[in-house]
């Protein structure tokens, strides 16, 4: 783990309010795993306080990638920031998505913002395993494509491929995912993650999902990001140190 100032070497809105920072910091980009993140102060001066987890969307070189939207005071700070801007990062921070199961198809299921970590999966994956994606979101402006392979869309609205949501989507291809010895990692809101755990719980899928929660120091000293645990009911584990990357069978979403 590291506290580094690292500089924007690249800014793009790749789809319309989506952001996306390519940041120079080889010290992280070196060890950084996908499904880890990074907690970031977003400005020059103690406000706001707290730092903003990002996961990281991808790696290329010396360089890592975040990419966001406009939520509230922080990421509105951050998208207005401009190359050759610094920020001050911590990280990487946490538990990332274990690749190296024994699967053959990769299923990557993103809803909205959640497709932000799966570029890098992608990256490391497409000369190693089949990949099929399912991107779902409200509109056709919610659901994110960048840097993803092979990928079904769907939305609440219809105004992309598949009326519906990513999992009504995803059990269209019922059929071919059993027939296929897959792994499916998620990430997305909450309610996205419920019904992806219901699914796979039923049809018995290996599935790994990254949760999100609201953090403060990001690396288990505040103890403000608890998520129950299955295998113990008094027992918290947390997002920041434990996840955010959990099988979905060892926590209650």
């Amino acid at each position: 783990m590291f506290i580094v100032k690292s500089r924007i070497v690249e800014k793009k809105e790749p789809q319309n309010k989506i952001y996306l920072l390519k940041i120079h910091s080889p010290e992280i980009a070196s060890i950084i795993q996908p499904g880890q993140f990074l907690n970031i102060h977003v400005s020059d001066d103690s406000y706001p306080l707290l730092r903003r987890p990002f996961s990281v969307c991808d790696v290329e070189g010396e360089n890592i990638y975040i990419m966001f939207n406009i939520l509230g005071e922080g990421t509105r700070i951050l998208a207005k920031k401009n190359v050759g801007n610094s920020l001050d990062i911590l990280g990487p921070l946490g538990v990332g998505f274990n690749l190296d199961d024994d699967y053959e198809t990769a299923v990557i299921v993103a809803g909205g913002l959640g497709a932000a970590p799966f570029p890098y999966v992608t990256r490391l994956l497409r000369n190693k395993k089949k990949i099929l994606s399912f991107i779902g979101g409200k509109t056709e402006l919610d659901v994110i494509t960048y840097g993803m392979h092979n990928y079904k869309t769907a939305s609440d609205d219809g105004s992309v491929e598949f009326k519906g949501t990513v999992i009504d989507l995803l059990k269209t291809q019922l059929q071919h995912l059993q027939n296929q010895k897959i792994k499916i990692f998620g990430c997305g809101p909450t309610a996205m993650l419920r019904s992806l755990k219901q699914f796979c719980m039923e049809k018995e899928f290996n599935c790994e999902v990254s949760t999100e929660c609201a953090m403060a120091c990001g690396f288990g000293i505040c103890q403000g990001c608890p998520i129950e645990s299955t295998k113990n009911k008094d027992k918290y584990l947390l997002v920041c140190k434990n996840g955010p990357v959990f099988n979905i069978k060892d926590v209650i979403l």
